[in-house]
């Protein structure tokens, strides 16, 4: 489209669709999401039943690398159809990225840091996933066919913060009057229009009214379809003086934010891309006790089938099979030298991150060594702080949710279990990627928490006195991962998505980084119930 033409259509009337959807964007509809499905972020799943395969070859035989939910999942299924399967793991426990820090667990990260976690014993912090959308259907499924508890996880609350350092001298402003203001005066200039004939060729006279109406309605507008300070626009947003009892005093209303305001802060970019986004929705989950009990209930079931600290460290194929060679990577080995072992399998499901995976020496076709290649891994890192008493509860009446900020630390969210207990509490406070994430990565653990402190302080400055002890999680530096998740183009997953998921003669790849909903568990599940369904369909042709 050149200059002109994008000059012209910009002053045109917008067309009945476009005006929708410029309405339901505002409202918080999903075109934001529908924007990631195409790059590859986010899907909803495509999980309908549970598998039910069966008549494996007689003594066939699959090795599993990786014990993360993919991994676990395709175990689970094949050894039901007839499969002897094994499964190697470099680490001492089941789970992968579905992993919960919790009081004396520590981990030595790259650079020789350790990180500890010295939370009063029942609290927790998820260094991996931390939430569960709706409609991330397979998870739910093995949540209940295995045993874990779940319960509501609060994404969005209007008593949660948005912040930005150099507007409205630093204070953070309430997420629900902030959202309030939105509406109300996206409702006045939407009203304007329509009152100016400026909408004439989109809507007719009887839609005009009742745009009109539901404008009015909606945004909370006065006679004159204003948005101004009344008790009627406090409501929604909330009072300065709340309404009491008997000779307490009568509710005042509180003052809107002006329009120019919000619009320098670009707080409404939180708004979109946090709170309303598809997977983002209420309502979500989270199991009770920590994200790892998905990890603990599938290693639970598939717990004969794991040989934990194994290190591989060569794969190879031929015509009959695959050949696993690991090492005994535990401290307490008995094998100091680190001498191989040997796994021989029929086939190979390979669930180690690309990131690990492409640094080892595995022979599979050409176009599958590209396709591994062409995936690299996001940066992120975590800080989970831990207090001596729910202070955002006691003192700001904000129970779960999540408060964003331009500050490095991204955002700050609020456990949305345990409420209205007495004592000490854990916040996610600080979660990010990108160029963020490279700083947090830079520092030592220590570090990662008195930054994550003197960030948020600026927020809630109970942080200084309130402090008792904090983890952290920086995913390029953890071992056996090197990095948090696959990232797709819409281009690299057009050139290499379907070489990658494809069976390599005798081995096929599974986890988060071959499915259409990246960094989720659900897109790992449905890839190893994926693989375990083509393979186990090869091996039956094959016999």
């Amino acid at each position: 489209m050149n200059d002109m033409q994008s000059k012209t259509d910009r002053f045109q009337s917008p067309t009945r669709r476009q005006l929708l959807s410029m309405i339901g964007k505002t409202a918080g509809a999903t075109a934001m999401y529908q924007a990631m499905t195409t790059l590859g972020f986010a899907s909803e799943s495509s999980f309908k039943q549970e598998m039910n395969l069966k008549g494996a070859p007689t003594g066939a035989s699959i090795v599993i690398l990786g014990a993360g939910l993919g991994g676990l999942t395709a175990a689970y299924e094949l050894r039901k159809a007839g499969y002897k399967v094994t499964v190697l793991e470099f680490q001492n426990r089941g789970g992968g990225r579905s992993w919960t820090l919790n009081a004396g667990d520590k981990y030595t990260e790259l650079g020789g840091g350790e990180v500890t976690c010295n939370f009063k014993k029942g609290n927790y912090f998820n260094g991996g996933p931390w939430r569960l959308p709706v409609h991330h259907y397979a998870v739910f499924h093995y949540c209940k066919k295995f045993g874990v508890e779940l319960q509501p996880f609060i994404q969005t609350n209007d008593r949660a913060y948005l912040h930005r350092t150099t507007h409205f001298n630093g204070a953070p402003q309430r997420l629900g009057e902030v959202q309030s203001d939105i509406r109300g005066y996206v409702s006045e200039l939407l009203s304007k229009a329509v009152n100016t004939g400026s909408l004439d060729k989109t809507v007719n006279k009887e839609d005009k009214e009742k745009l009109l109406e539901g404008l009015k309605g909606w945004g909370v507008l006065n006679n004159n379809y204003r948005y101004v300070k009344s008790h009627d626009t406090s409501k929604h947003r909330g009072y300065s003086v709340y309404p009491g009892g008997g000779l307490m005093p009568d509710a005042k209303p509180s003052t809107p934010i002006p329009m120019h305001k919000l619009l320098d802060s670009g707080m409404w970019s939180d708004i979109y891309s946090n709170y309303t986004i598809y997977d983002h929705q209420p309502a979500m989950f989270q199991p009770v006790g920590g994200m790892g009990k998905i990890g603990d209930a599938f290693t639970r079931e598939c717990r004969d089938m794991i040989t934990f600290n194994a290190k591989v460290t060569k794969i190879h194929q031929d015509e009959s099979g695959v050949t696993v060679d690991y090492v005994d990577s535990s401290s307490n080995s008995s094998n100091p030298d680190g001498a191989s072992k040997t796994v021989r399998a029929d086939w190979c499901i390979c669930t180690i991150p690309l990131s690990v995976l492409t640094q080892m020496d595995i022979n599979v076709s050409a176009p599958m060594k590209q396709a591994m290649a062409a995936v690299p891994y996001d940066s992120s890192y975590k800080v989970g702080l831990e207090f001596n008493r729910r202070f955002w509860e006691e003192d700001e009446w904000i129970y779960g949710g999540i408060t964003y900020t331009d500050m490095p630390i991204t955002q700050i969210s609020y456990p949305s279990h345990d409420m209205f207990t007495t004592g000490s509490g854990v916040l996610l406070g600080a979660y990010g990627f990108g160029e963020a994430s490279y700083k947090f990565n830079t520092l030592s653990p220590k570090e990662r928490i008195n930054a994550a402190l003197e960030y948020g302080k600026y927020i809630h400055p109970q942080y200084t006195k309130e402090f008792r002890s904090g983890t952290s999680v920086a995913w390029h530096r953890i071992p056996w991962s090197l990095g948090c998740y696959g990232i797709w183009s819409e281009s690299s997953r057009n050139q290499y998505y379907d070489t990658l998921c494809a069976i390599d003669h005798r081995i096929v790849l599974a986890g988060e980084h071959c499915s259409h909903i990246p960094a989720w568990q659900e897109g790992a599940i449905l890839s190893g119930m994926d693989a375990a369904s083509r393979l186990h369909q090869k091996a039956k042709k094959i016999g």
